[in-house]
């Protein structure tokens, strides 16, 4: 095996004395590796630098279907890690123009069918480390949100995207700010100015019928994770954000005011008055 750590140390310099192509292949398979170090602490971060630095942008199409098919893979570290290195290859993209529309848009749909469908939703486990599914889901979101390959319709669909993820089944509670992360991604779509104020608010539609339509008792936890991530993103609208740390100053979506709005109204259904 490559030594990896001595990469890491020589601050990600690619070996002059192997063949890349090869590397690639080696930092691909340790994606679905149960050793977090081995994934999360050399495999993932080797890759993702390489990607943006532009060492692999030969190799970048070819790389995506890769790591797209990893979506369907039965481990779960390999699901959530193919979908760090998908946010990778986006914000390459957005940069340097590597890819295609099309090739970008599938990936999209591919990220989305399992994002949606995703059960196994811990963002820790004491074994395999970090999983993250909704975190590094929601990351995904935030750089093709910022990707010029998608139009109107396609970031309407991100946050369609996001607002179904919020409310589906499921009995895991958030516990590792994976609701500051959707609301970071949410509010980067938000940014683009191909969103009218109705498109910025009606993706709210769903969530605002499933509030209404809760009854008495303990707060599910898709519902006490839509309230989290709803404050945050109602933070962020008003406070501004940064998308990426490396951003100038903070930014507010183009409709601030009626995106605070709406998601007040939504949130406000959640607290019924007292009887």
């Amino acid at each position: 095996m490559t030594d990896w750590p001595a990469i890491i140390e020589a601050d990600f310099a690619v070996p002059a004395d192997a063949e890349l192509t090869d590397l690639v292949d080696e930092l691909t398979d340790a994606l679905r590796s149960p050793d977090p170090v081995r994934r999360d602490d050399q495999a993932y971060p080797v890759l993702a630098t390489w990607i943006l630095a532009g060492h692999l942008d030969g190799q970048m199409a070819a790389l995506g279907e890769r790591i797209t098919g990893l979506f369907d893979h039965p481990a779960i570290q390999a699901r959530t890690f193919a979908a760090l290195i998908l946010a990778s290859l986006v914000r390459r993209d957005a940069k340097a123009e590597v890819l295609d529309a099309p090739t970008v848009l599938r990936w999209s749909d591919r990220f989305a069918r399992w994002w949606l469908a995703e059960t196994d939703l811990r963002g820790f486990d004491e074994r395999l480390g970090w999983l993250h599914a909704i975190a590094h889901g929601a990351d995904v979101v935030g750089e093709l949100g910022q990707s010029t390959r998608l139009g109107r319709d396609d970031l309407i669909g991100l946050l369609d995207l996001a607002c179904s993820r919020l409310i589906a089944d499921t009995a895991y509670v958030f516990a590792h700010q994976e609701d500051d992360r959707v609301a970071l991604a949410v509010a980067t779509v938000l940014t683009r100015p191909e969103l009218s104020a109705e498109a910025a608010t009606g993706w709210l539609g769903p969530v605002r019928r499933y509030f209404e339509a809760g009854q008495p008792g303990p707060v599910p936890a898709p519902a006490a994770n839509t309230m989290r991530t709803l404050r945050s993103l109602y933070l962020m609208a008003d406070r501004g954000f940064r998308p990426d740390p490396g951003s100038p100053g903070p930014v507010r979506p183009p409709h601030r005011a009626e995106i605070m709005a709406a998601v007040g109204e939504v949130l406000h259904l959640a607290f019924p008055p007292q009887t």
